[in-house]
C-alpha cells in the first residue's frame, strides 16, 4: 500500500465533499457569514494536529536530543513554519488561523463563539469537557472531538493521516471562485483578506504542503502493512467527520434562510 492507494480508497468520500449540496446554498454575504462562523472551527483544531505532529516528530523540550528521523523532522517543521507565521496580505505573519479570524472580521462575521469557546477551553484545561458542555452543533461537536482522540490516542501516522487526508486540499479552490463572485456581486463586503487566504492555501497545498505531507506519511508508514492500514482507516473517517461538518453547515444556513 502507499499514498495513492490510500487516496484512490477514499476518493468516493471526496467526491462527496466535492459535491456536497451547501456550495450551492452560499447565496448571500449572511450565508457567507454563517459558513465562517462554523468552519473556523475545523481551521482551528488543524492548527492543532499540526502542533501534535510537531510535538511527535521533533524535540520540543530541553534537553534537546535528535529524533530517530530527520526527513519527517524536516518536513513537519517546514509546514510549521508556514501555518503558523504565514505573511499576510498586508506583510505581516501570522498563523493561518489568526489570518481567518481577521477575515471573517472584514466580512462582517461574528468572532465571539469562537473566542469563547477557545476561552473556555483554556480555563477547563480540558479539551473533551469543554467540547461536550458547548453548545456547538453535534456534528461540529463530533468533528473536534475526533480530531482530539486521534491527537491524545494516535501514533503519528495516524495523526499525520488525519492532518493529509483529512483536509482536503480541493476545496479551497471552490471557496476562491464562491468568494471571487460575492466580491462581484457585494462590492461593499471586504473579501480580500479571505480570497488571499484560500487562495494562499491552494498555493501552499499543491506545491509544497501537499507534497511534503505524502512524503511524511511514506516516512512514517514504510513498509509497514498495519500503519498503511491504519492511515486508511483514520483517513476515512476524518472524511465521513468533515463530511458531517458541511452537513452541519448547511443545516444552519437554511435555519437562518427560514427564520429571515
Amino acid at each position: 500500500m502507499n499514498t495513492a492507494t490510500i487516496d484512490n480508497s477514499i476518493q468516493s468520500r471526496k467526491n462527496l465533499l466535492l459535491n456536497h449540496p451547501l456550495y450551492n446554498k452560499v447565496k448571500t454575504i449572511e450565508d457567507l457569514q454563517c459558513f465562517l462562523e462554523n468552519h473556523i472551527y475545523a481551521v482551528w483544531d488543524f492548527m492543532s494536529l499540526l502542533k501534535a505532529l510537531q510535538t511527535k516528530l521533533t524535540c520540543t523540550t530541553t534537553p534537546w536530543f535528535p529524533t530517530s528521523n530527520p526527513e519527517t523532522r524536516y518536513l513537519i517543521n517546514e509546514i510549521v513554519l508556514a501555518e503558523e507565521s504565514d505573511l499576510t496580505l498586508d506583510g505581516r505573519h501570522q498563523s493561518h488561523y489568526e489570518m481567518y479570524i481577521e477575515a471573517m472580521l472584514d466580512s462582517g462575521a461574528n468572532t465571539k463563539a469562537i473566542e469563547d469557546f477557545l476561552s473556555e477551553v483554556n480555563s477547563l484545561q480540558n479539551i473533551f469537557v469543554a467540547i461536550k458542555t458547548s453548545n456547538l452543533h453535534p456534528n461540529i461537536k463530533a468533528f473536534l472531538d475526533f480530531t482530539f482522540r486521534v491527537i491524545e490516542e494516535g501514533k503519528p501516522h495516524e495523526i499525520a493521516a488525519a492532518f493529509t487526508f483529512g483536509r482536503e486540499k480541493l476545496i479551497p479552490s471552490m471557496f476562491t471562485e464562491i468568494l471571487k463572485n460575492f466580491k462581484t456581486n457585494f462590492p461593499e463586503s471586504n473579501l480580500d483578506k479571505l480570497i488571499y487566504y484560500f487562495e494562499r492555501h491552494i498555493i501552499l497545498d499543491a506545491d509544497e504542503h501537499g507534497p511534503m505531507a505524502m512524503k511524511m506519511i511514506t516516512e512514517l508508514c514504510g513498509d509497514d502493512a498495519q500503519k498503511w492500514s491504519d492511515v486508511e482507516e483514520v483517513s476515512i473517517l476524518a472524511l465521513e467527520k468533515r463530511i458531517g461538518l458541511w452537513d452541519a453547515i448547511e443545516e444552519t444556513i437554511m435555519q437562518n434562510v427560514q427564520l429571515a
